[in-house]
């Protein structure tokens, strides 16, 4: 079986749904569901991938925490492998609490805990010479590792003959297009979304967005967009557009992460391009469905035969 090392943000949330307000003071407002899942755009993505059937091993940085214990017995129930997982002292677990409001939204508290202090120094040197393909997923919301360790470490990937793919999480900051760049010419696949490649590039056209990480040496970037599907562009010429599933929206949390996952799943299967895209598209859609990362997804079976069954929104061209 293909093996694929996910590597990077590790976050456990706690959802709530729906929440229109926060009670003043101390009062007490009474929500339909709370879940705790694993989250972020390399725990998320993983648990997705391993539910469509996946040979995954995480890799990034936990807390010496109950929520870290938390994080990676929920991995391990869905079959994700956790051995390259380091333990930090003196640093918590990160975590989000995200109410989710009644129409999908969700505002994050955040604390970026041992993401933080993960840098290439964790990276298992022999996992990644292991593996068939590398996902990056959290670039911006890990300090030490963005950069020059990322950099590090795709290079490791390529020159053990890894297809190499990479999502962020588009905190903004300061000279985003600058810590990126250099990441480029070690990439297989770049999939921001929308918002994100808007924030990097300063551009508002998709097609202008996917062109400037191209130019920057990407192979291939894909431009997630939410309800008005996804784009993709290639250094070969390719352009492909694929639509969202039409579903019954309940919160968008990790649908980028699924989608992500989906792809790289598909890919890993041998499937085209455009059929992973397709895989991808179902994911998110599927996630949307639902409450937390992890939502919708039952496994890649059911999946096919949702994409067989479930009509598509127009693309938002």
């Amino acid at each position: 079986m293909t093996k694929i090392v996910s590597m990077g943000v590790h976050i456990l949330d706690v959802l709530g749904r729906y929440v229109s307000e926060i009670p003043p003071g101390q009062g007490i407002s009474l929500i339909d569901e709370i879940r705790i899942t694993a989250a972020g755009t390399s725990a998320g993505t993983s648990v997705d991938m391993a539910k469509l059937g996946c040979d995954v091993t995480a890799v990034g940085a936990l807390g010496n925490d109950e929520m870290g214990n938390i994080l990676v017995g929920i991995l391990n129930r869905y079959g994700v492998k956790t051995q390259y997982l380091v333990r930090k002292d003196g640093v918590q677990t990160s975590g989000s609490i995200l109410p989710i409001r009644p129409n999908g939204e969700r505002p994050a508290l955040h604390v970026m805990g041992a993401n933080a202090v993960f840098s290439f120094e964790d990276v298992p040197h022999d996992a990644i010479a292991d593996a068939d393909f590398v996902h990056i997923g959290g670039f911006y919301l890990m300090p030490k590792f963005d950069g020059p360790d990322t950099v590090k470490a795709l290079k490791l990937a390529k020159e053990s003959g890894a297809i190499t793919t990479m999502d962020i999480l588009g905190v903004k900051q300061e000279n985003m297009a600058e810590k990126i760049l250099p990441c480029m010419p070690y990439l297989d696949y770049f999939m921001p979304n929308l918002e994100e490649a808007g924030m990097i590039t300063g551009l508002s056209d998709p097609e202008e967005m996917c062109q400037f990480f191209l130019k920057a040496g990407a192979q291939n970037v894909v431009l997630k967009m939410g309800e008005r599907g996804s784009l993709i562009l290639g250094a070969d010429g390719k352009r492909i557009r694929m639509p969202a599933f039409q579903v019954k929206l309940v919160d968008t949390t990790g649908c980028g992460d699924a989608w992500s996952a989906g792809f790289v799943a598909g890919l890993s299967r041998g499937m085209s391009v455009t059929d992973a895209a397709q895989l991808g598209s179902a994911c998110g859609s599927l996630v949307a469905s639902g409450l937390g990362s992890d939502a919708g997804i039952v496994d890649f079976e059911s999946t096919i035969k949702f994409i067989g069954t479930t009509p598509t929104l127009p693309l938002g061209d």
